[in-house]
């Protein structure tokens, strides 16, 4: 069963998706962020297209762990993704991914890092990463996500 990984920003919606297995994460591009009425349309018809089962929705927490309002848009995004693929869709704990995935990516200089921003190469690193955690943190051979 493939497994969406999602990274929600404000601008672009960073998108990771499994192989068939569900054991390894590819990033699968960004999407400019339209509202969440059509976001959820066009990730509705990923999900159909690319025979998602689930998915995992980065959860922005702060630092000492506590949910902020990021966070209940995470929530509530998640919520509505499930009721709208028909799908199970977790929240994962995402404090670190876009850090790590500007430090995967490395550009030398900052206009390099500018432009990989602006084309969604950032967010869908942090999205992979995001789902790696995922599938890491699952209880193996299981097709349920991770206590998170």
């Amino acid at each position: 069963m493939r497994i969406l990984g999602v990274d929600l920003g404000h601008k672009r919606i960073g998108l990771a998706v499994t192989d068939e297995d569900g054991t390894i994460a590819f990033p699968a591009g960004a999407l400019d962020s339209r509202g969440r009425k059509k976001d959820l349309a066009r990730l509705r018809t990923l999900i159909r297209e690319r025979g998602i089962g689930r998915a995992v929705v980065g959860l922005p927490l702060h630092l000492d762990g506590r949910r902020g309002s990021e966070a209940q848009k995470a929530v509530a995004f998640a919520a509505a993704l499930s009721e709208s693929a028909g799908i199970p869709v977790d929240t994962l704990d995402e404090r670190w991914t876009s850090k790590e995935a500007e430090r995967l990516l490395a550009p030398k200089t900052a206009k390099k890092r500018d432009k990989q921003r602006a084309k969604g190469t950032v967010d869908e690193m942090a999205a992979s990463i995001l789902l790696q955690t995922y599938l890491a943190r699952r209880p193996a051979g299981s097709g349920e996500g991770p206590d998170a």
